[in-house]
Formats: structure tokens, C-alpha cells, sequence
């Protein structure tokens, strides 16, 4: 079945209430042990046919790699060769709301989103644990990505089991002008060794509770440890100072959270953050797809 019009579709990003590095297979991928989150931060995509069997990718926001090594790249291509699906092209624009090297999973949302998308236009009918499995292809993040709410991710992310949904809160969001690329900041874990805190186990009894102040005080990333970026931990104490219930860095960084349970408090951290940050910003905890 070919596309009849441009389809467009969401990308949510995704926040980690814990990130627990437990080792590295033999392989080189490392072993992980997550409570991720989706957020109601969206980028926007329209996937648009074209007569040629080529892939095209423009996105509004400059320093994007916009080739072959793109997620959203990958993800066309290996659905069309999954699908069996030859000789058809695809126009992606993509409008980036999500911050790049922020550990919010914005290349994943994106790649993710459009492997929904092109699942229900064509009717290929692949099942989500299929397209689970296209998306780890693409990257780790990929199949959490298509899951979404809150979940607890294990192995390298894509063993999932369901937790105690988080309650309704305020995330302010704030991405510092330092970035890390996520194989950066697995170096410097592996320099580190495994002697890492364990967060996720008291994360999944905190959300059990549904006490936002509990779940707030057992946020944690093992890359904290692994980075120790002072922008990070400025911005951690920034977030308490102006009274969140607690704050972490996400993924790989270098985005910081805090958690608020009053939208007031949660929009007066963001307008004193913006005083100095550029990329500041509210959401909410949001469902699965």
C-alpha cells in the first residue's frame, strides 16, 4: 500500500528517574537497570511520499546529521525491509522541540514515532513487540520509545516490566549549554569500573507508594558519578533551592529535572532558570503512546 498524503505524527521525549549501570557485555553493550518516563515535550514529524526510492530528512533545527547515520534514517529503511516494501520514497521534515545531547531520547522519540507511523499507513500489521524489535536495531532508547508511560527498562534497555504509573506532577526541564555524547559518557563509566549506586529497586517501591516526595528523593544516574560535571550539579542545586521535591540529571545527560507538585512553583523555577539558560522548560508525565 503506498501513502496517499503527508502523515503527521508526534515524538515524545522521555526522562530517567533512575539509571543504574550494573556492567558491560562482552559484546561492548552495556547493562542497564532504568525507570524511564515519557513527558509531554514533543517534536513534530510529516512524512510525505515521493516518487523516488530514497529516503529524505530536513529538520528545522541546524547541527542535526541529517544522513545515513540518522535515527529516523535508519528507521525508514529497515521498516521498508522488513515490510518488503520496495521501489518507495520518504520525505521526513522533523520540528525539533526536543533538546539534542540531552539524554531525553529525541533522536529515539523520532525514529520510534515514525515506525508507528508507517506500521498504520501501510497496514503491514507488524505487533509491538515486532516493532520492538526493528527499533533496537536503531537504537537502545528505540523500542522504550514505542512503549512509553513508565516502565522499568533492563538488559540494554529493551526488557521491559510494567511499575506503578508516577503520579500527576511538574517536571522543569533544563538543558545546560555542556553536552555529552552518550559514547562519551559510557567511557567515562567504563573508566570508573561498576562500583555504582543502585537506584531502580527503591525507585519501583517509591512509585508503589504513589508518594511524589518519596519518588522524589529516590531519583538517581550512575552517570552523575561517571561525568561529575559541576554544570550538572549547579543546576541540581538550583532546582532544590528554588523547591523542587527532588532533581537528577537524565540518560546521559546533560539535561537536569526537577519535580514540582504545584505548576506555580514549576513556572516560577522556569522563569528564573531562563535568566540564565536558554533551553528551560515544564511538562508532565505522560502515558504510553
Amino acid at each position: 500500500m503506498q501513502l496517499s498524503k503527508p502523515v503527521l505524527v508526534y515524538a515524545a521525549a522521555k526522562l530517567n528517574l533512575t539509571l543504574d549501570i550494573l556492567g558491560r557485555r562482552p559484546d561492548g553493550y552495556h547493562l542497564l537497570d532504568m525507570v524511564m518516563q515519557t513527558v509531554s515535550v514533543y517534536d513534530t514529524l510529516m512524512l510525505t511520499p515521493t516518487e523516488h526510492p530514497a529516503v529524505e530528512l530536513l529538520c528545522d533545527r541546524e547541527g542535526i546529521p541529517c544522513g545515513e547515520g540518522n535515527t529516523v534514517q535508519k528507521a525508514v529503511r529497515l521498516f521498508f525491509e522488513a515490510a518488503g516494501i520496495r521501489n518507495q520514497g520518504m520525505q521526513v521534515r522533523i520540528l525539533k522541540r526536543i533538546p539534542d545531547q540531552a539524554g531525553m531520547g529525541g533522536g529515539s522519540a523520532d525514529a520510534a514515532a515514525v515506525l508507528r507511523a508507517m506500521n498504520r499507513v501501510y497496514q503491514t500489521g507488524f505487533q509491538e513487540n515486532e516493532l520492538c524489535e526493528l527499533g533496537l536495531q536503531v537504537g537502545a532508547d528505540v523500542p522504550f520509545c514505542l512503549r512509553g508511560g513508565t516502565l522499568r527498562a533492563e538488559g540494554v534497555g529493551e526488557i521491559f516490566t510494567p511499575v506503578s504509573p508516577m503520579p500527576p506532577c511538574f517536571f522543569v526541564v533544563c538543558k545546560p549549554d555542556v553536552s555529552v555524547s552518550t559514547a562519551q559518557a559510557f567511557a567515562r563509566a567504563d573508566r570508573e569500573g561498576d562500583a555504582f549506586p543502585r537506584y531502580t529497586p527503591n525507585m519501583i517501591q517509591a512509585l508503589h507508594t504513589g508518594s511524589l516526595a518519596k519518588i522524589a528523593s529516590c531519583l538517581g544516574n550512575s552517570f552523575e558519578y561517571a561525568l561529575e560535571l559541576p554544570e550538572i550539579l549547579e543546576l541540581q542545586q538550583s532546582f532544590l533551592f528554588m523547591g523542587a521535591l527532588g532533581a537528577c540529571m537524565t540518560g546521559s545527560g546533560s539535561a537536569v529535572f526537577g519535580i514540582f507538585d504545584s505548576r506555580m512553583q514549576a513556572e516560577r523555577c522556569r522563569e528564573q532558570l531562563r535568566k540564565k539558560y536558554s533551553q528551560v522548560f515544564v511538562c508532565e508525565p505522560s502515558d504510553a503512546e
